[in-house]
């Protein structure tokens, strides 16, 4: 087993490279932690021989994008899924650290948010100095080195992040955010001292540094919760700033905690996905990285960019991983270590994002692991106190509401979030200088496949409606924020949204995939009170970072209000949420001005709207299509094989079999 010592930053600083003191090995059970004092063991070599260097295989483990998933459990459905949770994550661990005699285990962020148990937490039960969150009692079962910060973990405000924190029982480390007058939220960096064991059977000591990264992103995503409280730096520019000192410690390895996701566009300071930049940075070995739900190595998005090996798992020629989000992969990092001069490398290295299930056909999903007991054990309790929660009714809909067509055609489930925000915020706006603008509402289709699989849609039957279905429809615990936008602004809006389509060419007469798959779903922005047609023809005005890149396009057509062309000089109300209203995603005129901050969950809105009524009627009033596309010309699409029998009224599609992992595939018209 590793033993280990943690030295902070400024422990280290004070002490110097050389400190030693009490070591601490994780051992036994998994809740067991017991204390020694130690150095290398008897017989350990410090060099190898002058003829072999000595070798020694540590095994790096990482976890990310948990996001409150520990029971293999679906909240919205109500019943087990196979495809997620922490407690089979965990049973995956367990084997990967028998199967090496050096392991370290990480996590990666994004933990303390996510899940319909953590909206539980955060605003039924609530979290009290002394509580345990049952994700990090779940985590605390396993022998994590140490974390960093996700950007969900602010979405709850600072004070409940770091009460969640104050019992984890490993540490967490933070380089570029501080707190507004000095002084970091977290150490930036951690030096953990661990005794291994090499291939000879000799024992070494190695200085492990550990420093952590969060999209600086966060201002603006959670603005309402840590303006005035927190400062976030560049990623790339907090490492060079803070790397010094850590390796003046003179560290045997460094790791770097990395919740941001990989991307090859150019460096342009202050990226969302900045990976593959912080792994250009001399002194960083290894990279484990997250944020974008995707698996590294493996996933056919990250092919063919410069510095990024997607076969052997590397950015700039180091090892890196990304293992999925929800508990679906584990991370496995292993390392081939070779002492020569004194110094410890990297002289080769594997890289596997291991699943916790294998699909095998479009029904049929096999597990690969059982829960880990001592997990399912931790969080008993909280998550049968969720599932009561989630169960509670809340309302009654008159007919069934699904997301399976919401990319395609205006959809029922975004059309009560476009309505329940202008409910919302009617009696509002009257009370303002701004009474007499028109209001607009603006939402998407959270739910609509994607790179979460063919099993990520809304499906609500008729009949009652509990709190489970109304979090299927918002998803995300976003707080109700309105701007005031000009009809300019509103085209531009929308332009940026239609770029979840890919252009189809129409001289083409070969299958032409419709949605870009890589286009995240929740910018799909869908906009009520205007009326619009989207010609997908057309190239995309905006790329994936929201820069503008071609001028001369325009997809929004028949853009009207009131049934009239839109007035590009009029003013608009739009209700929409703090994280678009705050820049997320890069849309156009969405930082122009807010008019209100409310304190209120868009779901919430939601929720009012929906009980308000004896019987909710959930409808699409059609405001918005895509333009005929000329004959002869074939454009696909994917969705869930659930789908089948529930095409919307309206919509000219046709089933054609089926689709890549498990999805089905329609062709536009019939």
């Amino acid at each position: 087993m590793a033993k280990e010592h943690r030295l902070s930053r400024r422990e280290t600083l004070r002490a110097g490279a050389a400190a030693a003191a009490d070591t601490t090995l994780s051992q036994g059970g998994p809740t067991q932690r017991a204390y020694a004092q130690s150095g290398p063991a008897p017989g350990a070599s410090a060099e190898g021989t002058a003829s072999a260097p000595a070798r020694l295989k540590l095994r790096v483990l990482e976890t990310t994008d948990l996001h409150v998933n520990i029971v293999p459990y679906d909240y919205f459905r109500d019943g087990p899924d196979e495809t997620v949770g922490f407690a089979k994550t965990a049973s995956l661990i367990r084997a990967a650290q028998a199967e090496a005699k050096n392991s370290l285990l990480f996590d990666n962020g994004d933990f303390l948010q996510g899940s319909s148990l953590g909206d539980y937490i955060a605003y039924k039960k609530g979290l009290k100095a002394g509580d345990t969150h049952p994700m990090i009692a779940a985590m605390n079962t396993l022998p994590y080195l140490c974390g960093t910060l996700g950007n969900h973990e602010f979405n709850y405000g600072l004070e409940f992040l770091e009460t969640g924190l104050a019992t984890a029982e490993f540490p967490l480390v933070c380089a570029n955010v501080e707190r507004v007058g000095g002084g970091p939220l977290l150490d930036a960096w951690q030096l953990f001292e661990q005794s291994f064991e090499d291939e000879a059977g000799s024992r070494h000591v190695l200085k492990i540094g550990v420093i952590g990264f969060v999209p600086p992103q966060i201002m603006q995503w959670d603005k309402a919760n840590i303006a005035g409280k927190l400062v976030t730096f560049d990623i790339v520019e907090a490492a060079e700033r803070h790397l010094p000192d850590l390796l003046a410690a003179a560290p045997d390895l460094v790791i770097a905690l990395c919740h941001s996701g990989i991307a090859g566009s150019e460096r342009r300071g202050m990226e969302e996905n900045a990976a593959l930049h912080l792994a250009a940075i001399d002194g960083i070995d290894v990279v484990l990285t997250g944020h974008q739900h995707l698996v590294f190595p493996g996933a056919d998005v990250f092919d063919g960019i410069d510095g990024i090996d997607n076969v052997k798992g590397a950015l700039h020629g180091k090892p890196a991983c990304q293992p999925g989000f929800w508990g679906s992969h584990l991370g496995i990092v292993d390392l081939d270590l070779e002492k020569t001069g004194g110094r410890w490398r990297i002289a080769d290295f594997r890289v596997e994002a291991k699943p916790i299930f294998e699909r095998i056909s479009d029904s049929v999903i096999v597990p690969k692991i059982s829960a880990e007991p001592a997990v399912l054990a931790a969080v008993e309790a909280a998550h049968e106190a969720a599932l009561a929660y989630m169960r509670e009714p809340a309302g009654h809909t008159s007919a069934p509401i699904n997301s399976y067509f919401a990319l395609v055609i205006d959809d029922a489930s975004v059309q009560i979030v476009g309505e329940a925000q202008i409910a919302y915020a009617r009696p509002l706006m009257a009370q303002t200088p701004w009474k007499d603008l028109p209001i607009l509402s603006a939402a998407a289709p959270f739910k609509s496949g994607g790179l979460a699989g063919p099993s990520f849609y809304t499906d609500i039957p008729a009949g009652p409606l509990a709190l489970k279905n109304i979090a299927d429809v918002y998803l995300y615990p976003n707080t109700i924020q309105i701007l005031k936008i000009s009809g300019a602004e509103v085209r531009e809006w929308l332009e940026r949204s239609a770029g979840i389509f890919n252009r189809i060419d129409p001289a083409r007469d070969e299958e032409q995939p419709l949605i870009d798959p890589t286009f995240p779903a929740f910018n799909f922005d869908v906009m009520d009170g205007v009326t619009y047609r989207i010609d997908v023809t057309q190239a995309s005005r905006y790329d994936h970072e929201g820069k503008l890149v071609a001028p001369d396009a325009h997809r929004i057509a028949e853009l009207s209000f009131a049934g009239r062309p839109i007035d590009e000089a009029a003013s608009f109300i739009v209700v929409t949420n703090n994280y678009r209203a705050s820049g997320g995603g890069n849309f156009p005129g969405t930082r122009t001005t807010v008019v209100l901050e409310a304190p209120d969950l868009n779901r919430d809105a939601v929720v009012r709207h929906i009980v308000g009524g004896k019987s909710f009627q959930p409808r699409a009033d059609g405001n918005w299509s895509l333009l005929p596309l000329p004959a002869g010309v074939t454009a696909t699409f994917l969705t869930s094989p659930a789908a089948a029998g529930k095409l919307p009224p309206g919509l000219k599609a046709t089933a054609i079999g089926n689709g890549p992992k498990g999805f089905a595939k329609y062709r536009l018209g019939s």
